[in-house]
């Protein structure tokens, strides 16, 4: 059976780290891997940044300038040929010049803007391998089976994609190195899958191959107890369940991409988590159970930038159906909701950010009273040992209680193994440092 190993962005953002990852694809050569990776550290934001730049009528010749050297820069230190990515440069100068002349941007065009940076990666790590020694060859996504929804920016892949994966890659001699995050439509429109679609990429090829296992390549040891960069000796787990790393991904860690899991699960294929950069190690295993440890919780995690929105009526009171209207205007509006809270005359739902709120607001306004709340950000503790633990509410209040630090709104989980809280953005790291010692100190 195959393996799937998925590289980030922070892992190929240097020739010195390509090199890295070649070697570490090269040691594992003989599990037969299928490698997807992301752009170049920092190139997705930097074409995005581009575009939008052109699509306001800026120059644009210092950016496609550094576009065009940063990848010139690591074939020359890779020793490669210079003129590797040439077309596809020439390409993204082409797009970005026809975005300047009509200064038009549309998700459409942002996807196909945006598809350049795991094209030129591909190409470039294949080559590479290939270099090494390593029958390998770059393969562009949506010529290897992933033909997917025409939503642009967050597209899925159709169900009869699947066997075309399958199918193409087992036919690929080597170690095909597929590109993260895009795929095209059913008219050959360019799409991608959404921010940190790589992930999801690498479940949707790992699903499709029915592999033994994922490999999620990122730049940490594992899944932590906390962020390490708000709690430096945060503890790794060698294993987590499902859920918990669906609702870790969901509510703020970083680690993983929340749609990941999905394929793997429907699959009970593991996902494992490893460190690029410490390659030794042995990461985190994801698997459906998880293993029976006796930590009660696994996690804290946090996500910033948060928005409180508040509906108020009376209408409410033992009235069928005022809920359903409330989440159909969220739905009509496409805006995600993460937690809600409910009282017999008002419900608290959070969302990300108070930003494209206003069509959402002036159509709550026709049923009630609406209020929103800015700068909020949600501390979540996660572990499948909180379903059957007496009092671990009380000890979570309470901790937050002594630090000073006011809950907004809380809610818990259908699956009991995740307690929400809202608290103001300003107390986030507090709250966070305050709850991992508590539970892990």
């Amino acid at each position: 059976m195959a393996i799937i190993m998925k590289f980030g962005g922070s892992s190929v953002k240097t020739a010195e780290r390509i090199r890295n990852v070649c070697s570490i694809i090269e040691s594992r050569k003989e599990q037969n891997p299928v490698v997807v990776v992301s752009a170049v550290g920092g190139i997705t934001d930097l074409l995005i940044d581009t575009a939008t730049l052109a699509k306001d009528g800026g120059d644009v010749t210092s950016a496609i300038a550094d576009i065009k050297q940063r990848h010139k820069d690591i074939l020359s230190e890779l020793r490669l040929d210079g003129k590797l990515v040439d077309g596809l440069l020439t390409e993204i100068e082409q797009v970005i010049g026809d975005i300047k002349a009509r200064l038009v941007a549309d998700t459409a065009v942002m996807d196909v803007v945006q598809s350049f940076g795991e094209r030129l990666s591909s190409v470039i790590i294949a080559a590479n391998l290939v270099q090494r020694g390593v029958v390998a060859k770059a393969c562009v996504a949506w010529d290897y089976g992933m033909i997917t929804t025409p939503a642009y920016g967050n597209a899925e892949p159709i169900p009869s994609s699947f066997a075309l994966m399958k199918e193409k890659i087992e036919a690929v001699e080597g170690i095909p190195v597929i590109t993260g995050f895009i795929g095209k439509d059913e008219k050959g429109a360019i799409t991608t899958l959404g921010r940190g679609g790589s992930d999801y990429t690498a479940a949707l090829y790992g699903a499709a191959l029915d592999v033994s296992e994922i490999q999620i390549w990122t730049d940490v040891d594992g899944i932590l107890s906390a962020d390490p960069r708000v709690i430096p000796n945060a503890k790794r787990h060698t294993t987590v369940s499902f859920d918990e790393a669906s609702e870790l991904a969901f509510f703020g860690a970083k680690v993983l991409h929340p749609k990941t899991i999905l394929p793997a699960v429907k699959q009970c294929i593991p996902v494992r988590v490893l460190n690029t950069f410490n390659p030794s190690c042995e990461g985190t295993v994801i698997t459906r159970e998880g293993a029976r440890t006796l930590d009660i919780v696994k996690a804290i995690s946090c996500k910033k930038d948060v928005s409180i929105v508040t509906i108020h009526s009376t209408r409410m009171l033992n009235a069928h159906g005022f809920l359903a209207k409330v989440f159909e205007v969220f739905a009509c509006n496409k805006k995600s909701v993460d937690i809600v809270a409910t009282s017999e005359v008002s419900v608290s739902m959070t969302v990300d950010s108070g930003e494209s709120l206003a069509d959402i607001l002036a159509e709550l306004n026709e049923i009630a009273e609406t209020k929103v709340t800015n700068g909020k950000a949600i501390v979540c503790v996660v572990g499948e040992g909180m379903k059957h633990t007496k009092g671990l509410a009380g000890r979570i209040f309470s901790t937050l209680g002594k630090a000073g630090i006011n809950i907004e709104v809380i809610s818990q989980g259908g699956s009991e193994i995740n307690i929400s809280m809202v608290v103001d953005g300003r107390d986030a790291e507090k709250a966070v440092k305050a709850l991992h010692g508590e539970f892990f100190n």
